[in-house]
């Protein structure tokens, strides 16, 4: 890996570690559920396909805010303006819990319209509703655990949330197949039953996590008095979190259009999709783990007024994670049906189809890293507008136009979704490289433009400043 800045590694590396694993425990939770619904066979792994696309849509639309609190809290951090980072994430866990309140609600009633429209068959429907509107009831907790990881990793803390979810998915590893299967006075629940037991263990991860934001022993102490809602920093939180916002509702509806477009193929081609995306996202981990640490550096050099700096860690990353990934992709190729067979073992069917969908998904994980880390930078730097333009112009203007052309105008079949991965993600990936090399990025420093009040701070942000954190 010629040209890596071997300064900046370590600082990188120091804060993407522990990400990486928070995130690989985070997504354990939906790979046990993989595990244990798998046992179900082909219908309930359709079934649960068939809702996830829908919990992150709504998801999505919070999520944006959270960017955008995680933005300002780095940057005041990056600016030593400790009473600012306080009152940051407060309001931004207001906004936040507030807005998934309110989607659990709309979530709920709305499910079995959202069904319909994305043409959940007959033999599946019942138990996509009833693991869909658990799922819904959970937004909550899933929320305030995200702003709690957010925050930590905003001030170099990242290590915290390590262990809280290592805890968490154990105890769910062990509640999915009691209720899903029945012990005791527990009666057998199927797939609403590993929704349940994931519900239960993301409300006391939440719960821990609000605990430890209060009691100020983690370098950062939350008072009840930082919550009274600040309508100026709401305000530039909203002109900052909306684009983002947006982008990831884009995003993530684009997932939800193409999991209908791949549901007209039938309900093999969903769980082959559903178990598929479940290995990619696992291989995604480390990318997301290194966009993590690169927003976290790169907001607070920038919010130190050291331009340079952040163009270095972002470009470190991007090199760093496109090798990583792209040896992964070889590896994937080469043993798909085992990793397929791994989450449904019993189903020779969904095995080949998955493994076959895979071998797509392979070839293009350094450019998906690639786009990770960037999108990363792009809004560390409070550039959410640019990202979610390149977002939408990659789903809406290049994906979903492809991938109906390609399987219906073409007459390749579900071949051609597959295929529209590869061109999507090569086209917007040279788009996005260009958009990074430009740098416009760079000049962006929201507390320099709006908090005229804060003295400018001119020294480097060094890597000793991480501080590991005690836990």
């Amino acid at each position: 890996m010629m040209g890596i800045e071997k300064t900046i590694v370590k600082p990188l590396l120091k804060l993407a570690g522990p990400i990486i694993l928070a995130s690989l425990f985070q997504a354990a939770y939906q790979f046990t559920d993989a595990f244990w619904v798998g046992r179900l066979g082909e219908k309930a792994v359709a079934a649960v396909a068939m809702s996830g696309p829908v919990i992150f849509l709504l998801t999505s639309l919070g999520i944006g805010f959270a960017v955008a609190g995680a933005t300002l809290t780095a940057q005041y951090f990056g600016a030593k303006d400790m009473k600012m980072v306080g009152h940051s994430a407060a309001q931004t866990l207001l906004m936040v819990i507030s807005i998934s309140f309110g989607l659990s609600l709309l979530g709920y009633f709305i499910s079995p319209w959202i069904l319909k429209a994305l043409g959940a068959q007959s033999d599946i429907f019942s138990d996509s509703l009833s693991y869909l509107r658990i799922s819904f009831l959970g937004l909550i907790f899933n929320f305030s655990f995200f702003m709690f990881q957010s925050i930590m990793r905003s001030i170099g803390r990242p290590q915290l949330p390590v262990k809280i979810v290592v805890g968490t998915v154990i105890a769910n590893f062990i509640l999915d197949p009691i209720f899903m299967l029945g012990f005791g006075p527990i009666p057998a629940l199927g797939v609403s039953g590993v929704a349940i037991a994931t519900l239960l263990t993301q409300s006391v991860a939440a719960i821990i996590g609000l605990y430890l934001l209060f009691g100020g022993k983690h370098g950062i102490h939350l008072k009840i008095s930082d919550f009274k809602p600040d309508l100026k920093f709401i305000n530039k939180s909203f002109r900052i979190g909306f684009p983002s916002s947006i982008e990831q509702s884009a995003r993530s509806f684009s997932f939800t259009i193409m999991t209908g477009l791949i549901a007209s193929f039938g309900t093999l081609s969903v769980a082959a999709y559903g178990v598929s995306s479940n290995i990619l996202q696992l291989m995604l981990i480390g990318s997301f783990g290194f966009a993590g640490a690169t927003a976290s550096l790169v907001g607070r050099h920038l919010g130190a007024g050291d331009k340079q700096s952040a163009y270095k860690t972002a470009k470190t990353s991007i090199k760093i994670i496109f090798v990583f990934l792209s040896l992964l992709g070889v590896l994937s190729f080469a043993f798909a049906p085992y990793l397929i067979s791994f989450l449904v073992p019993n189903d020779v069917a969904v095995i080949e189809a998955g493994a076959h969908v895979l071998r797509f998904y392979s070839t293009i994980f350094g450019l998906i890293g690639v786009q990770v880390i960037i999108g990363a930078t792009l809004q560390a730097s409070g550039s959410t507008a640019q990202s979610m333009f390149l977002t939408i112009a990659s789903q809406w203007l290049i994906q979903i136009p492809l991938a109906f052309l390609l399987s219906k105008t073409f007459n390749l079949g579900v071949d051609g979704i597959w295929l529209s991965f590869i061109v999507t993600a090569v086209l917007s990936s040279l788009v996005y490289l260009i958009v990074f090399q430009r740098g416009k990025w760079k000049e962006k420093r929201l507390i320099k433009q709006e908090e005229k009040d804060i003295i400018e701070i001119t020294q480097e942000v060094k890597s000793d400043e991480i501080v590991p954190g005690e836990i």
